[in-house]
């Protein structure tokens, strides 16, 4: 029992003396001592101390209360550390946001783009880059999930699925846009409006509804048109002294920022469900409409004046699309090489890998690293734009076509992990870079009247590629060599195009006035000036 009654020599058996004393930290008797069994022979009376188990141990009460109170003002002290933690962390946040926002107007708005509304487009650009991230992930397991590990045929279909929007985009939503270039800023407001509300009903549709499909392509047919009303207007904010090329790579790199920003957003809302992402991605693109509609009016192009003419009928654009300057369609042909390698390496990889794995690593592994690495060219290829701005975007891109065929060629010869990485980097940097020069040259050479329907026929051309490469993936046997022995064929042809079309342009520009083929529908107008080819 770890006590002992202890008694005064001479004690009986009545009520207890005063003498009687319970010590609880007295160790028990030893077996030799003539007291031991004093307390089983005579318990305690029911008065007497020590009778009830609660009150045998007022010291262990005490302690046991003062614990109880030690711990309770430990509780209230964590908790208002917790609580300081909690407004110096959220305090921390809200100064590291807004150092954040304030480094990034700084980028948007130097050299003079915050006078000029560049800068504005940039930050309407970065918001809807957040919406995009958020919508993406938000259907990335559904409508715009990538084909792994399906059948070939599947994959066909889903290709055809990604051309569907841009059949209505050069057509008819390029010749749209060019109508009412003059009140662009409504154009790209309302390209972002109907995005927003598109969201929204989609998340009413994620339960298996056959209007899923349409209205999700519907809201891809909305960001290409803000695409190319984006694009469109860039010539009119471009500050003095800022190449196109340096503007389109700053909004490139604006568009990662936001990207980076929805993703972190949207990942967290997420895993309550894809609902609730879309309707944050309505939230998103809602506050990207509002800084739209809000852009300086610079952005608009002036109204079409009488040395016009009418205005061309809005659809007529299906019949034929703008002829283009010498120099944007070799570069066109370029970027639209990136685009075949880029659609080939997907999902040719995505098939090779199910078969052949890599260093060990699993198919999907294997593949996300790909594309990581591809996204982080793709990154790289943003910001040397923003440092080559003064170079010939001509010059750019072929270069880039020159190293991206080394590099596919080098894989044909040794395929392995390394080599693939490295074509996958130089894939996302000659994707990128080709079509900053390829915008560049579009907003110099071709005329504001047709510079809308321009881009979109240039965006459904730039598709078609990716979706050839992904074709010429599929019909093809799962031998790596061959493969890339292919697209290496297909790189060194765009290289032979691109120059055949070059030459062909310089000597039309060299022909005498007048003579047959000199004239370039398109090649002139109120936005047209020279530049570095």
């Amino acid at each position: 029992m770890g006590s002992r009654w202890e008694q005064q020599p001479g004690g009986s058996d009545g009520p207890l003396p005063p003498s009687w004393s319970f010590d609880p930290y007295t160790p028990s008797p030893s077996p030799g001592d003539p007291h031991a069994g004093r307390s089983a022979e005579h318990p305690p009376g029911p008065g007497a101390r020590g009778s009830d188990p609660d009150s045998s141990a007022p010291g262990t009460v005490g302690r046991a209360r003062g614990a109880a109170r030690t711990v309770g003002r430990g509780a209230a002290a964590t908790g208002r550390a917790t609580a300081k933690a909690s407004v110096a962390g959220a305090r921390l946040v809200g100064r590291g946001t807004k150092a954040g926002t304030a480094r990034f107007r700084a980028f948007a708005g130097k050299d003079g783009a915050r006078n000029s509304g560049l800068a504005g487009l940039t930050e309407v650009h970065a918001v809807a880059a957040a919406g995009d991230a958020a919508f993406t992930i938000a259907l990335a397991s559904t409508v715009l999930a990538l084909p792994v590990g399906q059948a070939r045929g599947q994959v066909a279909i889903f290709l055809a699925t990604t051309m569907a929007p841009f059949v209505l985009l050069g057509p008819f939503v390029g010749p749209l846009l060019d109508r009412f270039r003059h009140g662009r800023r409504w154009a790209i407001g309302g390209s972002l409006a109907v995005r927003a509300f598109l969201s929204w009903g989609l998340a009413g549709l994620l339960d298996g509804s056959a209007w899923l499909l349409p209205v999700a392509l519907l809201c891809l047919v909305a960001t290409r048109a803000y695409a190319v009303a984006r694009s469109a207007g860039m010539p009119l904010v471009l500050p003095p002294g800022v190449t196109l090329v340096t503007a389109n790579a700053r909004t490139s790199i604006a568009g990662i920022i936001g990207m980076v920003l929805g993703s972190a957003l949207a990942a967290p809302v997420s895993r309550v469900g894809p609902e609730w992402t879309l309707r944050l991605t309505f939230a998103i693109y809602a506050v990207a409409t509002v800084l739209a509609v809000r852009l300086p009016a610079a952005v608009d192009s002036p109204p079409p004046g009488p040395e016009e003419g009418a205005p061309e009928p809005l659809l007529t654009g299906w019949r034929r699309r703008p002829e283009m300057p010498g120099r944007v369609r070799a570069t066109l042909a370029v970027t639209s090489g990136s685009r075949v390698l880029a659609g080939f390496l997907t999902l040719f990889l995505a098939f090779l890998l199910q078969e052949q794995p890599l260093a060990g690593l699993s198919p999907l592994a294997a593949l996300g690293l790909v594309v990581g690495v591809a996204g982080l060219g793709n990154g790289v290829g943003s910001f040397a734009g923003n440092r080559w701005g003064d170079l010939a975007p001509g010059r750019i891109a072929g270069s880039m076509l020159l190293v991206a065929t080394a590099a596919a060629v080098a894989t044909a010869v040794h395929y392995a992990l390394a080599t693939v990485l490295v074509l996958a980097f130089i894939s996302g940097a000659f994707g990128q870079l080709s079509r900053l020069c390829l915008d560049a040259l579009i907003q110099h050479e071709v005329a504001g009247p047709v510079q809308a329907r321009a881009f979109a026929w240039t965006e459904t051309q730039l598709q078609l590629g990716w979706v050839v490469g992904g074709a010429v993936s599929i019909v093809l046997p799962l031998v790596p060599e061959l493969g890339f022995a292919v697209v290496s064929g297909a790189l060194a042809a765009v290289v032979a195009a691109s120059v055949v079309i070059r030459r062909r342009s310089l000597a039309a520009a060299e022909a005498p006035a007048g003579a047959p083929g000199t004239d370039v529908p398109g090649a002139a107008g109120p936005t047209r000036h020279t530049g570095p080819g």
